[in-house]
């Protein structure tokens, strides 16, 4: 369990929350593990098998704390919330920014920057640590190099349209040197090119089914902070497309997803035989392989990281919440600007 910004997230399995005077009381195998006031909360999110009692649902509720139930890996099962409630409030400030030009484009503007800068730091890691060849160093380099006079053009634009070309031009370069982070079995294991709908080689395979995972992620943040996922600032909105929690992940898709890529590959955890090519020409993942990939996917949002702007150390698996939450405390006027997650 750990309290951040305001909100207690309870991922130990088996735990029990029941009221206690004013507080909120934790208990793990009989014990109190802890206990916190209910005044210093806005919102409890649950992970899993985690119980509450009846009385608990009504100190919450009289304080205006919501309590959110997920699974233990993070999908988003449901909110429950006391009849005073901030949410319809917190949601009109989210339309009205969608809907405001200017607004939109600044949060977009941090969200893109972000995602340029964590990407390269990715190529530039890549280029130091890895084994590679003076041409493939000198490659990931350039595009690094390339990408940040793109980024510098970012954090002066100030309409959404360009940003979204900037980001475009940024996404090319990086996949192009994406292959050379790739060092073994590169006649199963290559990336070209970025294909979706479907994947059309084991690499874009990969990456769908763990783009689909951290887009689930940040869905079930948004849901649990109040936040509405279909109504977004960069990606444009349609029908059923979770428009915030695409725009939202585009800042950990390079360090959490395509490194996770790239070391199943390198690490050899996963066989060329666990693909298959459809009619279609989609490549899927068998079974095993797909077992395989979701038990490292949580083994690595497992692993602790120091958060750059609350300055506290986290599970990987909790930035999409924190995100939520900043980005919430941003539009209720809290902060003068969102924060987004720049990766060291």
């Amino acid at each position: 369990m750990k309290p951040l910004l305001n909100t207690l997230f309870v991922t130990t399995q088996g735990a029990h929350l029941a009221r206690e005077g004013q507080t909120v009381a934790v208990h793990v195998e009989g014990d109190v593990r802890t206990r916190i006031p209910i005044h210093t909360l806005t919102g409890i999110v649950c992970f899993g098998q985690v119980s509450f009692t009846p009385f608990l649902l009504d100190l919450a509720a009289s304080h205006g704390v919501s309590l959110c139930c997920c699974t233990e890996h993070g999908r988003f099962m449901a909110r429950i919330q006391g009849p005073i409630s901030g949410n319809v409030l917190l949601r009109r400030r989210q339309y009205q920014a969608s809907d405001q030009e200017q607004q939109a484009a600044l949060i977009a503007q941090a969200l893109v920057s972000a995602k340029i800068a964590n990407s390269r730091t990715v190529l530039l890691r890549a280029a130091r640590e890895m084994q590679q060849s003076q041409e493939t160093a000198s490659a990931l380099d350039g595009a690094a190099l390339r990408m940040r006079f793109i980024q510098d053009a970012v954090n002066k634009a100030s309409d959404v349209d360009i940003l979204r070309g900037h980001e475009g031009d940024a996404a090319s370069l990086y996949f192009a040197v994406l292959d050379h982070l790739i060092t073994v079995s590169k006649d199963n294991f290559f990336f070209v090119r970025r294909s979706r709908r479907p994947p059309l080689d084991n690499v874009n395979s990969l990456l769908s089914f763990l783009y689909t995972l951290l887009a689930h992620d940040y869905c079930a943040a948004l849901e649990s902070v109040g936040l509405d996922p279909q109504v977004g600032f960069l990606h444009c909105e349609r029908p059923g497309r979770p428009s915030l929690a695409l725009d939202l992940m585009e800042e950990l898709r390079p360090v959490l997803v395509d490194r996770l890529t790239v070391s199943l590959i390198n690490r050899r955890q996963i066989k060329p035989s666990g693909f298959r090519t459809l009619e279609s020409g989609g490549v899927v993942m068998d079974d095993e392989t797909r077992k395989q990939v979701l038990i490292a996917w949580q083994q690595r949002k497992q692993e602790e990281i120091l958060h750059p702007f609350i300055q506290e150390r986290i599970p990987f698996g909790l930035v999409p919440y924190v995100q939520a939450l900043l980005l919430a405390r941003f539009l209720r006027g809290d902060l003068d600007g969102y924060p987004p997650f720049f990766w060291r």
